[in-house]
């Protein structure tokens, strides 16, 4: 059990042990990942029935969505670099009565993921609490690894970031502190290092069409938000990729793309359950959203294929 314990803590000492930094910084070639969020199993229930609060004690639906999401991942080939899941991995708030059941159910489902496909967790508000403190981040941080942490792959720097710290930190506002200085210390090694692009995940996204949109429970406020996102643009940053809406989404600011993308599990639009492939390249990251069906029964479409295969 241990051995697969360890796929879920891949996270440790704010970097994702899957990657040796000193054999990434390089840029090698095109590659892709798999990005999905919002699996949050007891949802679907839960909002069918109109109670949010008490009615996730089921999620056979979702372990089902889940294990299509594996199964399509595990079929692509070429194979992902990994397959990141932007947060809210079971609907259960800390404390919750099936919070630890859905939990356990979704490790039972992800553990079937390719083992040469690491997985890589991003907290969301279900995960450690609309106002998370220090002993609901310790608890995901057993669980799943770090609730912040960066790593290298191929020439690219990619940055895991807590976004409940920014929605509300009034419980643990020394944390909030400590992974802006953080930030600041992994922006500055990525200008040292000249990496090729810079890219962010976090659960809620910082706005979801236009930067100067209202708040809203589903965006970062305002003030919070501009701070981010000039300090994102300054140094570079490509793109931020997030979850929470449970559609799809997303704008620019000064070139800065905010991608948001919809959940694995309940819908609350008119997006399929599914998961996005982003290519990135010398010059370009390019992204697809694909629904679940789609990417099982299809795979990735040439036209994305062929930018992977491209050498330099």
């Amino acid at each position: 059990m241990a051995a697969a314990e360890s796929v879920f803590l891949r996270a440790r000492g704010r970097t994702l042990t899957a990657f040796r930094p000193d054999a990434e910084y390089q840029w090698k070639g095109p590659f892709y990942f798999i990005q999905g969020a919002d699996p949050q199993f007891g949802l679907i229930k839960a909002w069918a029935q109109g109670d949010t609060n008490n009615g996730d004690d089921e999620w056979g639906e979702e372990i089902k969505l889940t294990e299509q999401a594996v199964q399509a991942v595990n079929k692509l080939n070429p194979k992902p670099k990994f397959f990141v899941l932007c947060g809210d991995l079971v609907h259960g708030m800390p404390g919750t009565r099936w919070k630890k059941n859905q939990e356990q159910d979704l490790k039972n489902v992800l553990k079937n993921t390719d083992q040469d496909i690491p997985l890589v967790f991003v907290s969301g508000n279900h995960d450690i609490g609309n106002t998370p403190s220090r002993e609901t981040i310790d608890d995901y941080c057993q669980n799943w690894g770090d609730d912040y942490f960066s790593f290298w792959v191929g020439g690219v720097f990619f940055l895991v970031l807590n976004s409940q710290l920014y929605f509300d930190s009034s419980k643990c506002p020394e944390l909030r502190q400590a992974q802006d200085a953080w930030l600041d210390e992994q922006l500055a090694v990525a200008a040292k290092q000249k990496c090729k692009h810079i890219i962010v995940f976090q659960h809620i996204p910082l706005f979801l069409s236009q930067p100067d949109e209202d708040d809203d429970y589903f965006n970062l406020e305002k003030s919070v938000r501009q701070q981010i996102m000039e300090k994102f643009h300054k140094a570079g940053i490509r793109a931020v990729f997030s979850g929470h809406y449970h559609r799809n989404a997303g704008g620019s600011y000064k070139g800065l793309e905010m991608v948001v993308s919809s959940a694995i599990g309940c819908q609350l639009g008119k997006d399929t359950h599914g998961l996005r492939v982003v290519v990135v390249t010398e010059e370009k990251v390019v992204h697809r959203y694909y629904s679940l069906t789609d990417l099982g029964s299809h795979g990735i479409e040439k036209e994305l294929l062929d930018m992977i295969a491209k050498q330099k």
